[in-house]
């Protein structure tokens, strides 16, 4: 009898960070669901990466801002499990999805500030609520911050409180869960070139060099920089780690 691959459900996992983890997720051998919002060929290419590696992949999907969405999605994740995977529960919850919004806090609009709340905090909360009843005993969450909560950049006042929003509620998630060996942790990524808000950071060279310069090893980050990170959370070399803030920014602004 074959054994049971552990399972991590990963947000937005057809571009980007989410993707870059994904793929190192299954590289550890781990089965892996990814959700997309509009880009159902990206997710397509993505499992087809991911079950090159040799494991299982499905991709759904879902958008995370949208909590009346989310009985029918897991209603899905539940059918898939049994259907692509041969099992009734996962081990792994991955709040990656997001969307970037910079604006200075004197002109930040409410439709802009619940755009993020529904997407970074309102979303992850009651995404991941929902998950308990199909999420393993002895698994875990793994919610994603930014270098932004520590330090403060003009412009991302209300995306950044967001983030500080989750490193808060990952504790209480790691305190509350802990009687089920289920552990919560947050990773905050520096700097990185991806799309992410337009592609900002990848595609103006200007930003792209004071952000190097103010980063101890000397570059912006890449998506593989973070995606590893992830995985080992994922990993039974990771197991007595929880409640913890782990950025991944290359030493910026240090």
């Amino acid at each position: 009898m074959e054994t049971q691959n552990k399972i991590a459900l990963i947000t937005g996992g057809s571009r980007g960070l989410g993707k870059n983890a994904a793929l190192k997720i299954a590289s550890k051998g781990i089965d892996v669901i990814i959700t997309y919002q509009s880009k159902k060929e990206d997710a397509a290419q993505t499992v087809q990466e991911i079950t090159k590696m040799g494991v299982k992949a499905a991709a759904l999907q879902l958008n995370v801002a949208d909590t009346k969405s989310f009985d029918h999605f897991f209603s899905e994740v539940k059918a898939t499990l049994e259907s692509v995977f041969n099992a009734e529960k996962f081990d792994f919850l991955i709040n990656n999805a997001g969307i970037g919004v910079h604006a200075s806090f004197a002109e930040t609009t409410e439709e802009q500030f619940d755009t993020l709340v529904n997407t970074h905090l309102k979303g992850a909360f009651f995404l991941t609520q929902k998950a308990l009843a199909l999420l393993n005993d002895g698994g875990g969450i793994i919610n994603v911050s930014s270098g932004l909560a520590r330090f403060a950049l003009p412009g991302y006042a209300a995306y950044a409180s967001m983030k500080g929003a989750m490193e808060t509620l990952t504790k209480y998630q790691a305190k509350e869960l802990g009687s089920r060996g289920i552990k919560s942790n947050i990773v905050a990524p520096g700097a990185i070139e991806t799309d992410f808000g337009g592609g900002a950071v990848r595609d103006n060279a200007q930003l792209n060099a004071v952000i190097a310069s103010q980063t101890a090893l000397g570059r912006v980050g890449l998506p593989d920089d973070i995606g590893g990170v992830v995985a080992f959370l994922c990993t039974e070399d990771a197991r007595w780690i929880n409640a913890q803030r782990i950025e991944a920014s290359g030493g910026m602004f240090i």
